[in-house]
């Protein structure tokens, strides 16, 4: 009796297993392969791919990483105010020294996109642990009416290749004594 029931089981065991043929395997492999192209497709837009490197950039500036800054930064970077990549990280250790535990708020970002260029446009907030940074800051960036405009240079045929080659904001006055 016993050894009938376990055959029974056996049996209907074997029954719940559901074989697969190879058609059946190759449709599985293939909709899984086109999840994942769409997925890539999705997230190497380069929308997408800006406004990552745009968050990930003020994410290392958050947490004064300058090899990280400098990374975001291409080598042929100049901005209004007359820095180069090397003078822009330099000025943005020199600034940022004095901040306590800042972070970087972008209101409503939006991006442009053109072939291998991008402009990501957004009024920024920059926040401090300190108050008498936090008064500066209000004065200097937080009040400013203009948006920052950061453009992009997508550098090669890499949909994630994009590196910051200049910063506008026609409001912001920065002498260039003050370093």
């Amino acid at each position: 009796s016993c050894g009938l029931k376990s055959r029974n089981l056996r049996k209907r065991i074997k029954s719940q297993f559901v074989s697969i043929s190879f058609r059946g395997g190759f449709y599985v492999g293939l909709a899984l392969a086109l999840c994942i192209g769409l997925y890539f497709i999705w997230l190497w837009r380069p929308e997408r791919q800006v406004r990552r490197h745009t968050e990930n950039f003020f994410h290392a500036i958050e947490h004064k990483d300058w090899p990280a800054v400098a990374n975001f930064i291409g080598s042929d970077y100049h901005d209004q105010w007359g820095d180069d990549r090397a003078q822009v990280v330099e000025r943005m250790r020199e600034g940022f020294r004095y901040v306590r535990g800042p972070r970087i708020v972008a209101s409503n970002p939006g991006v442009q996109v053109e072939t291998r260029r991008a402009v990501w446009t957004s009024k920024i907030v920059l926040y401090s642990a300190d108050d008498d940074a936090m008064d500066l800051l209000d004065e200097r960036v937080n009040s400013l009416p203009t948006p920052f405009e950061l453009e992009w240079h997508r550098l090669s045929g890499k949909p994630w290749d994009w590196k910051l080659a200049h910063v506008r904001n026609s409001a912001l006055e920065i002498p260039s004594d003050v370093y």
